[in-house]
């Protein structure tokens, strides 16, 4: 239980083919490493149907399994950073709309203020990617949030190089690991990995 007593804030951003990756490692968070988990979901998770499964499924999975209400507001989000809610934020999967906006400093949703609210405190917050344009337009983005102080990356890949060259995806599995190292202001290495 390297994580016991730990409180970690899991934000959910609308990579909605991926969601259900990182349901298994919420699972583990809570049952295994012993933390407690609060979920955060931006709007496009939070009131968007998609072919990958309905709000209100996604609610009931995240809460079910960590025992907390979903957050889907910015009023619901902004107590983190004056109360010191969270010892670590994770966002995943993290979109490339989260990280051009994060990289602006662009506060508009849930997750987006999960994020001021958590690097107010210099505390740690884990991106976990999960993107089609990571090597494209958003590259420039990526940069810059590597080099924010506070942002710890999960190491990721390219999930398909020959259909989706610019698209990048985190090793789900990898997300505790990183949570540990990034609580010891480390970042896990390599940060670049073999998707697959």
């Amino acid at each position: 239980m390297r994580l016991k007593g730990r409180s970690i804030g899991f934000a959910v951003t609308g990579s909605h083919c991926t969601i259900t990756k990182v349901l298994p490692v919420v699972k583990q968070l809570v049952e295994v490493e012993g933390a407690r988990v609060t979920p955060v979901f931006s709007e496009a998770v939070a009131y968007t149907d998609t072919r990958f499964g309905s709000p209100k499924s996604w609610k009931e999975n995240f809460e079910r399994l960590t025992g907390n209400k979903v957050l889907c507001s910015i009023t619901e989000t902004e107590p983190i950073g004056p109360h010191k809610l969270l010892d670590v934020l994770v966002v995943a999967p993290c979109t490339g709309n989260t990280v051009a906006k994060l990289a602006h400093a662009i506060t508009d949703s849930a997750v987006l203020m999960a994020v001021k609210a958590q690097l107010r405190n210099s505390r740690p917050v884990v991106l976990a990617l999960s993107t089609n344009d990571g090597l494209g337009a958003n590259l420039k983005n990526l940069g810059l949030v590597m080099n924010f102080k506070n942002i710890f990356l999960v190491p990721f890949g390219q999930d398909n190089p020959q259909v989706k060259p610019n698209s990048v995806v985190a090793r789900m599995e990898l997300i505790p690991a990183t949570i540990v190292a990034a609580l010891q202001n480390k970042q896990i290495q390599p940060v670049l990995v073999a998707y697959s």
